[in-house]
């Protein structure tokens, strides 16, 4: 009678299954809890491994590119990024306290400035490095506004000294660009780069 047709039970016998090789994670060379939490969202594998390298300012694909180069991979893809408040063509940089916090506030106030991400993501084969810039116009914030942010402490530890993922939501009028490279990562640039460089592997291309 010729072959005999197999069962659909055979066919879906653990011998009939060809399991597809795991995913390799990330490997984040950073600590900060918002490039983690961005990751988390896009629902990437991931391990986190802070970077032995110095940061001393300057461009952030070169500190990203840094990071990310300080970090063995082993096998992994490797991502960096670096993210700064630029206004005036000068980087804000991290308040120091209450008070610089809120002259940074001030200067920000009614006003459009960029946030500037580098991103680096490489293996032993390749290094992808690229920049992405942000517009975020705050409104216009007057002493009342000022000292009702200050006093939530939100601002430490952030550049720029505000968080747009929490209460600093509500200094902003506007943004032109990828939100979440505000947050601190650049979920769209970091997204072209997985679909053309992994097409299907992690979920995109």
């Amino acid at each position: 009678m010729g072959a005999q047709v197999a069962r659909r039970g055979d066919l879906e016998s653990p011998q009939a299954r060809v399991s597809a090789p795991p995913t390799p994670p990330l490997i984040l060379a950073s600590v900060s809890p918002q490039r983690r939490a961005i990751l988390e969202q896009l629902g990437l594998p991931f391990e986190v491994v802070a970077p032995n390298f110095e940061e001393s300012g300057g461009d952030p694909v070169a500190l990203a590119a840094g990071k990310a180069r300080s970090v063995d991979g082993g096998g992994s893809p490797v991502l960096g990024v670096d993210t700064e408040v630029v206004v005036d063509g000068e980087a804000l940089g991290k308040p120091a306290g209450p008070g610089e916090a809120e002259a940074m506030l001030e200067l920000l106030s009614g006003r459009t400035h960029e946030v500037v991400s580098g991103l680096c993501l490489r293996t032993a084969a390749w290094e992808e490095l690229h920049g992405e810039t942000t517009l975020v116009t705050f409104r216009s914030l007057d002493a009342r506004d000022l000292a009702h942010y200050v006093a939530s402490g939100e601002w430490e530890g952030r550049a720029g000294a505000y968080a747009i993922q929490g209460l600093g939501a509500s200094l902003v009028e506007r943004i032109e660009g990828d939100y979440l490279n505000v947050v601190g990562l650049p979920a769209a640039r970091l997204v072209k780069i997985l679909s053309e460089r992994f097409a299907g592997v992690y979920g995109f291309g």
